[in-house]
């Protein structure tokens, strides 16, 4: 097990006039992974682009995540970013903390590691943790030595992680359930004393805020988006797409995002497969690599479907990704977690309706402009019908389209970590 790493990259810019809008250290733990590539650190892009925003709004950032073991990289595509080569990387310091979900482990790292945690606390003007687990889970540590130095600190939370635990463990080999059945037993009481303590909430989507904001005195929604202006739907696109839907084109369907088991991705080839039954017209794409991926596959041969559907498999070029969910008329989703999916809000930036199963998250994403349509939760013939309903009425979905471009106006990242970092630097 490797110990805790440091990057530091020391500020040796003539930062200007920009200067006076940065204050002070923000620190932020999470559970995000680095890697050690051939020249150093390496970060996934996405959350690289997340880091350089914060940097926007504090002098230095210190980003603590999980260090991946060489030759135990988890299986998923990532586009993977030597962190010395960030534009704002004398503002950052990267700390590569030890992968401890195993109990001993965790044991084992415990102490070097909380002192480091505790070292960096000291130093940093304003504190935010992810939290997401029990053992091994070095944000829930961190929320600890905050208390401990009666500091103020922020949790974040990405998804209800106690029911999004509770939905996989059957699927997990016998061992594996054991464990985590123990850590159910635990987690939400846990995290809901971390929440209490802290003195701002921070909670992505309506799922994630109906669960956690009953445990904090300062709770606020908010989303983690990598979406900018520049992203937004082209007006020529929006009517190229409107006259395709009252020209009566085969429906265009996409999703986006891992075949795994959260996703419903079987559920999804059903509601596909029900539809053309029905006598829909459509040609369906999913984009995203998975441990289902195969499966999917198979499913789709076995209900012969093969021909209207196309798995793309991973796709590292983002503008591609946004170029199918422009030309797509909707994106069918079937998530069976509580979860705060990105691929939903750059659906709608996209200008592209999100039709699938009902979530708190989904529903408060659509509730003041509209731009979709839900079903209850492992419906498979409601939603079918939702996809034939909006194939027969065609202005209707092209409405939806019009309602989903202002919904995604919503959802640009530099408003969204302004407001974010706001929160942190008055509460945290």
């Amino acid at each position: 097990m490797m110990p805790p790493s440091v990057v530091d990259r020391k500020d040796k810019r003539d930062h200007g006039a920009t200067t006076h809008r940065r204050k002070g250290t923000l620190l932020l733990v999470t559970a995000v992974r680095l890697r050690k590539g051939p020249n150093g650190l390496q970060l996934d892009d996405q959350t690289c682009a997340g880091v350089c925003r914060w940097a926007e709004r504090f002098a230095k950032v210190v980003y603590a995540g999980i260090l991946l073991d060489e030759g135990q990289e988890e299986q998923t595509s990532t586009t993977w970013v030597d962190v010395d080569t960030l534009p704002c990387a004398d503002q950052l310091k990267f700390i590569a903390l030890p992968m401890a979900y195993n109990v001993s482990t965790f044991a084992r790292t415990y102490r070097a590691t909380r002192s480091l945690l505790a070292d960096e606390i000291r130093r940093a003007n304003n504190l935010c943790f992810t939290i997401g687990y029990v053992a091994g889970d070095w944000a829930a540590v961190a929320a600890q030595e905050a208390m401990a130095q009666g500091r103020k600190y922020a949790v974040w939370f990405d998804r209800v992680e106690h029911r999004v635990l509770r939905n996989i463990v059957p699927t997990l080999p016998f061992k594996r359930r054991i464990k985590e059945r123990a850590m159910l037993l635990v987690m939400e009481r846990y995290h809901h004393y971390l929440t209490r303590r802290s003195s701002l909430a921070l909670l992505q989507g309506m799922d994630t805020f109906n669960a956690y904001a009953r445990s904090s005195a300062n709770p606020a929604c908010v989303y983690d988006v990598h979406t900018s202006r520049e992203d937004f739907a082209p007006a020529p696109d929006v009517e190229a797409k409107l006259a395709s839907i009252r020209n009566g084109e085969p429906l265009r369907i996409v999703y986006v995002g891992r075949a795994d088991e959260m996703k419903g991705p079987i559920d999804w080839l059903d509601v596909i497969a029900r539809a053309i039954r029905t006598g829909v017209p459509l040609k369906a794409t999913w984009i995203g690599d998975g441990p289902l991926l195969s499966a999917k596959r198979d499913h789709a041969g076995r209900t012969g479907i093969t021909e209207h559907v196309t798995f793309a498999g991973h796709v590292g070029d983002r503008r591609r990704i946004l170029s199918e969910m422009r030309q797509a008329h909707l994106f069918l989703f079937c998530h069976k977690t509580p979860e705060s999916p990105r691929c939903l809000i750059e659906s709608l930036v996209s200008a592209c309706p999100i039709v699938g199963y009902e979530s708190d998250y989904a529903a408060g994403l659509i509730k003041e402009e509209g731009g979709g349509r839900l079903s209850p939760l492992n419906d498979i013939d409601r939603l079918a019908e939702l996809v034939a309903d909006l194939n027969a009425d065609r202005e209707g979905l092209a409405q939806l389209v019009e309602e989903a471009v202002k919904a995604g106006r919503r959802f640009d990242e530099e408003t969204l970590y302004r407001h974010r970092a706001g929160l942190i630097a008055a509460h945290a």
